[in-house]
């Protein structure tokens, strides 16, 4: 899956606001999501998780002007990759 969405702040505040919906929806999803690696190289958030059995793979990268997802779903999610894209990206726009 490969998404991208504009955010309308600059790149520093941009990056700030996705660290803070990070730790925000860390509480929510205790339970269901089990974190193998996160980490932040330069501009780009690196992940690896577990969501219900899954593996999902991927990276969060902030540039100037937008919000640039690429994950690896298993196959039986891509069926449903035009749903989570709207899900992700309503939530990003959130943030901006």
């Amino acid at each position: 899956m490969h998404f991208k969405v504009p955010h309308k702040t600059t790149k520093t505040e941009a990056k700030q606001k996705v660290k803070d919906s990070i730790e925000q929806a860390r509480p929510h999803l205790q339970g269901q999501v089990e974190i193998n690696k996160e980490e932040w190289q330069g501009d780009t958030f690196h992940f690896d998780v577990n969501l219900q059995g899954k593996n999902v793979t991927g990276t969060l990268e902030v540039t100037e002007m937008d919000i640039i997802l690429n994950a690896k779903l298993p196959l039986m999610w891509r069926l449903f990759e035009g749903r989570i894209e709207k899900e992700i990206a309503k939530q990003v726009a959130s943030l901006t």
